[in-house]
């Protein structure tokens, strides 16, 4: 562990963590070579939570942390001067400086937080099949479902939209039109045959499965406004990042849903961010708390993705923290980039216990002072032990500690301290109104009604659109834009996110549908298959 003389104090370049025989500093310009915080119930993994969060902000990098009891929120407000906290910041030699930090609430739910939402596009047939919990075959009928929607133009947005398209690909040779002529969905009938067996069981299957999420409130994270992950990478006026928490209990009551909306999050980073290579402090830090979620039972193409994401985001500036109770809830090919530990008290009252707590002891780079198998188990609350990267990227050798007292609040927030942030959130308006745009549920509705035939769709308005797409160029398939088009196209998505209200939100609907319906065109996906932005 790093040795200073420097007071103990947070400084541009490292956060002081806690403190033990010698000070726990965590560099900057190492941060985003990712973490790992674990420990049992109760021994204090959120304070240490909080007090990395409260340093990564007061040096400028944006943190996104998922506040799993509503602990965390306590960040918001002024800390209190309580005796046990004035006591442990005497002991280290530190002046107790009440603090509060710059916060925006999220909820997945829209309820106390501002609605987070994805399109079905966006989130890619990899991980949707994860949140589905589908076998190979089905996650294989799954990819054709997208391969059709974008070889057709369907732009896939919300979950009607999905199943009006699982709907469309179904074999049955005997369907018509409303007017008894030919079938108008034959031919996405047949592309979908085209590329393997596509059979009524297996989309049934899927049906059900969606019927499983939209009951868990899946139906509420798949929409429009869609999240622009910029609103997570601000700074506050005093230059402060700002921290961004995800309300998670109502959300943890669907674990395969939470867990498969912060894997989307974290490729979406990996997949928008320019190159960074090692800069002087992270431009966001990400905490993934219950960490072993997102392993259970993930196949392994899926493992294999996840260990690239967490391989690769580290030169685009983005640090991974996973907070979980054991290191063994950690694949060891992920566990093997997360070079900051921080490790609370483990209880071992098993032999399956005992044997984690030395495979825990085992991750540490020894201390010839310490036992650390025996100490893990000795820790009090609020004690670790801690092992951070020092400045030629090896890890330094494993030090206990006494985690520094935060100096925001401990503990949650009053509701009536939430709506107060919320309602002077920066991104206030933005995404609290959902808006409906004409999508591939309206676009088949028209072909199965006879609409295709007529040649227009969409009424005037629908027109006037599509002339509007012409002159720009902004229905021209993906891939195939010129600069000018992609800019835009840009434009008309950013104006089609901030309307709101009844008339307003129907003429975007409209001219969502011919505008920004061609974003699901000739799509490129990313490593976790989800929509790559260009």
């Amino acid at each position: 562990m790093a040795t200073s003389d420097t007071p103990t104090v947070d400084t541009e370049e490292r956060i002081f963590i806690g403190k033990g025989e010698q000070p726990a500093w965590l560099t900057l310009g190492l941060a985003n070579r990712h973490g790992l915080v674990t420990g049992a119930t109760g021994t204090g993994k959120t304070v240490s939570l909080q007090v990395m969060a409260e340093g990564f902000a007061r040096a400028g990098v944006p943190v996104f942390a998922a506040d799993i009891k509503g602990d965390l929120s306590g960040i918001s407000e002024v800390g209190e001067p309580k005796d046990f906290i004035l006591k442990r910041a005497g002991d280290m030699g530190l002046s107790f400086q009440p603090d509060r930090f710059s916060t925006v609430f999220w909820d997945v739910f829209g309820e106390q937080g501002h609605p987070v939402r994805a399109t079905v596009t966006e989130m890619g047939p990899l991980l949707l099949s994860r949140m589905l919990d589908l076998n190979d075959v089905q996650e294989g009928v799954l990819n054709v479902a997208f391969r059709v929607a974008d070889d057709n133009g369907l732009a896939l947005i919300d979950m009607k939209d999905l199943r009006a398209l699982l709907d469309a690909i179904v074999p049955d040779a005997g369907k018509t039109a409303a007017d008894g002529g030919a079938d108008p969905l034959a031919p996405i009938r047949k592309a979908a045959q085209g590329f393997g067996n596509v059979t009524k069981a297996t989309v049934g299957t899927i049906q059900r499965q969606l019927l499983v999420l939209e009951n868990q409130g899946g139906t509420k994270f798949f929409g429009e406004p869609a999240l622009s992950l910029k609103d997570f990478m601000r700074t506050d006026r005093d230059g402060r990042g700002m921290v961004n928490i995800l309300v998670a209990d109502k959300l943890m009551q669907s674990p395969r849903l939470y867990a498969t909306f912060l894997l989307w999050m974290l490729s979406e980073l990996f997949e928008e961010l320019p190159e960074a290579g090692d800069p002087p402090k992270p431009k966001l830090v990400f905490f993934f708390d219950e960490a072993h979620l997102l392993f259970n039972d993930a196949p392994k193409a899926l493992m294999d993705k996840i260990e690239q994401v967490v391989r690769l985001i580290r030169s685009k500036g983005v640090g991974v923290y996973f907070v979980t109770q054991n290191p063994i809830d950690v694949p060891d090919k992920v566990l093997g980039q997360l070079g900051n530990r921080v490790q609370h008290a483990l209880r071992a009252f098993t032999p399956r216990d005992q044997k984690a707590v030395a495979a825990a002891a085992q991750t540490f780079r020894p201390n010839p002072k310490l036992d650390t198998a025996k100490v893990i188990m000795e820790l009090g609350k609020g004690e670790a032990l801690v092992s951070f990267l020092e400045g030629n990227g090896t890890p330094a050798m494993v030090e206990r500690v006494m985690i520094r007292p935060p100096t925001a609040r401990i503990g949650p927030i009053t509701p009536e301290e939430r709506k107060a942030i919320m309602d002077n959130s920066p991104v206030k308006g933005k995404y609290d109104t959902t808006i409906d745009s004409e999508s591939a549920y309206e676009e088949l509705r028209k072909r199965v009604a006879g609409a295709a035939a007529g040649g227009g769709g969409g009424g005037i308005l629908g027109q006037i659109g599509g002339i509007v797409g012409t002159i720009f160029g902004t229905n021209t398939p993906r891939g195939r834009m010129s600069t000018g088009q992609v800019i835009a196209r840009s434009v008309t998505r950013s104006v089609t996110n901030k309307v709101v209200g009844g008339v307003v939100a129907d003429l975007g609907k409209s001219v969502g549908g011919s505008i920004g319906g061609s974003v699901g065109r000739a799509i490129v996906r990313g490593a976790l298959g989800g929509l790559l932005r260009r």
